[in-house]
């Protein structure tokens, strides 16, 4: 797998995904500022690696010597939360911290150590997660089968293997002979440079589309099941994920095709009832009038900008999860999640 996100001498390493797949580039972070700032610019990028992310900036921190007392980890905790408000896994890494801190808040040497644990601790259980959600979800894949997968929820969006693509990553290793088509993903194009990146990696099949070809090609029988990512689901079972997702469920439910969500229990927020809770986050202009260097659209134009949306809940076929796969009625299995 791909060097995602790494802890090493006290620093924090990360590939700069904004720059696949042309360029496959290592940023070293010796401070928590800047891992916080590559977290909000989309260096790394998907809930669970976020997740990772900030617990290993909050680790930098308080190695650092700048968690100097409560108030000050306070800070450092509010700084990592005005991130990315989306993603709930987000908030997940960050209570964990705060715990160890509390914990551990009257001796720095045990502080240090266990903080350190603790963020390497979330790295490597995203990964045995991520293989036991894949290992749920390969079921529902028939071989011979075309599959769409929209964004990148792979193992560039975890700590390694993935979500999405983990159940697709799986159900290759279970010698199923499918095909993949990845959406492009405005803006970012994410599914373009690194989901299709990925899978050519991987040597999985896998088709490039355009966003707004995907009505058409379900239309033709051409795509057989979909599966995507999330960033928080709640408890009725309503996801948010990358703007566009939505689109894509309805297209899915009028022709009749399964849609199929992948994401650990730590994507669940159980403090929400509904989707029209969840926190969008709204992006700047810029990534819309201009993609890299390149200008699309007049400066002075003005942008809607949202960088998820809401699938509801009876758009989606499966939730599938490390623990097992979800089904209608979302809100009596997530409440069992819980108990």
């Amino acid at each position: 797998m791909y060097p995602v996100i790494e802890w090493k001498n006290d620093k924090v390493y990360m590939l700069d995904q904004r720059l696949l797949p042309e360029k496959e580039k290592i940023i070293i972070h010796h401070d928590y500022r800047d891992v916080a700032r590559s977290i909000k610019d989309m260096v790394i990028r998907g809930a669970p690696a976020i997740g990772v992310a900030a617990a290993m900036g909050v680790a930098l921190a308080v190695v650092s010597g700048e968690a100097s007392d409560e108030k000050e980890f306070g800070k450092i905790i509010n700084t990592f939360a005005q991130t990315r408000p989306t993603a709930i896994n987000l908030f997940w890494a960050l209570d964990k911290m705060k715990g160890i801190y509390h914990r551990y808040s009257n001796d720095p040497v045990a502080l240090k150590m266990n903080i350190i644990e603790e963020a390497l601790k979330i790295d490597r259980d995203d990964v045995s997660t991520n293989r036991k959600i894949g290992h749920n979800g390969e079921v529902l894949i028939k071989s011979g089968h075309t599959v769409l997968t929209y964004c990148n929820a792979g193992a560039l969006a975890t700590a390694g293997y993935g979500t999405a693509l983990g159940v697709i990553r799986s159900a290759v290793e279970n010698k199923k002979q499918i095909s993949v088509i990845a959406a492009e993903t405005r803006p970012y194009l994410q599914g373009a440079r690194l989901t299709v990146w990925e899978l050519q990696q991987d040597g999985i099949p896998v088709k490039l589309v355009t966003d707004n070809s995907v009505g058409y090609l379900m239309s033709k029988g051409i795509i057989n099941e979909v599966i995507v990512g999330a960033d928080r689901i709640v408890r009725n079972g309503d996801t948010a994920n990358k703007i566009g997702t939505y689109t894509i469920a309805v297209l899915a439910k009028y022709h009749q095709i399964p849609f199929y969500v992948a994401a650990p229990i730590s994507t669940i927020d159980f403090n929400l009832d509904s989707g029209s809770d969840i926190p969008i986050e709204e992006r700047g202009k810029n990534e819309i009038i201009h993609f890299r260097d390149q200008v699309i659209a007049r400066s002075y134009t003005e942008v809607i900008h949202p960088a998820f949306d809401i699938t509801p809940h009876n758009l989606i076929t499966a939730i599938i999860t490390e623990e097992k796969i979800l089904f209608p009625d979302y809100s009596k299995q997530i409440q069992k999640l819980q108990q």
